[in-house]
């Protein structure tokens, strides 16, 4: 996987990179700002982006400014955010930008869990959304697309929670101690309460993350 990685603090960049380098993976641009993002995309062709939520020179947004940019100029290239906080404005509106996946926002913590950062930027990768637990949590809180879920059982709630963090059918069977096939089982009671016809199975889940954490109608 080759990966452009925007980050001001020298030293978490250094990490970061080692992180990617240590599983095989390669940085092969890094970079203090945002400014010449559309250019490094252009010149090395990535197969995702992880960039800072705040960048130079005002260290407020111009990290999510960079990542919403993308998300309209390569549509379809994956844009993994890290941010310090909990910022739900920001996290919606990445989110809800990103009806086909590739996309994922995860808080600076996880850096320190090294599976955590590279699993995400994998999962993304193949067209699917990561959200970090927090942040589900803090987007749950504020939705308003209420209804739409209300059908849903307890446990497929939960399902559709581990859903929107980015796990895998048999890591959903792993936190719930369930079996696989009945994940499965959930996942397709959950697209047919919440209206999703046959489609594409990756754009499904992604439209069915976008209404549990309210961020489509």
């Amino acid at each position: 996987m080759r990966v452009i990685l925007i980050e001001d603090s020298a030293l978490l960049r250094d990490g970061i990179s080692r992180l990617f380098h240590a599983y095989g993976h390669q940085v092969v641009a890094a970079a203090g700002s945002a400014e010449r993002i559309l250019e490094l995309v252009d010149e090395h062709q990535p197969d995702v982006v992880v960039l800072d939520i705040r960048l130079p020179p005002t260290h407020t947004d111009e990290g999510m400014r960079a990542a919403l940019l993308l998300r309209r100029t390569h549509a379809r290239l994956p844009v993994l955010v890290l941010s310090q906080h909990v910022e739900t404005v920001y996290a919606g509106e990445l989110i809800a930008e990103s009806r086909h996946g590739h996309v994922g926002y995860l808080l600076k913590d996880r850096v320190g869990e090294a599976a955590s950062v590279v699993d995400a930027a994998l999962n993304i990768a193949a067209g699917g959304t990561v959200v970090d637990h927090e942040v589900v949590t803090a987007l749950l809180r504020r939705r308003t697309n209420v209804n739409r879920t209300a059908s849903l059982s307890e446990r497929e709630h939960e399902v559709l929670a581990l859903m929107a963090e980015g796990h895998s059918n048999s890591s959903i069977a792993r936190e719930l101690h369930i079996q696989e096939g009945t994940v499965v089982k959930h996942i397709g009671s959950i697209l047919t309460k919440l209206g999703l016809p046959p489609a594409d199975d990756q754009h499904r889940r992604v439209l069915a993350v976008l209404i549990c954490l309210g961020l489509t109608s």
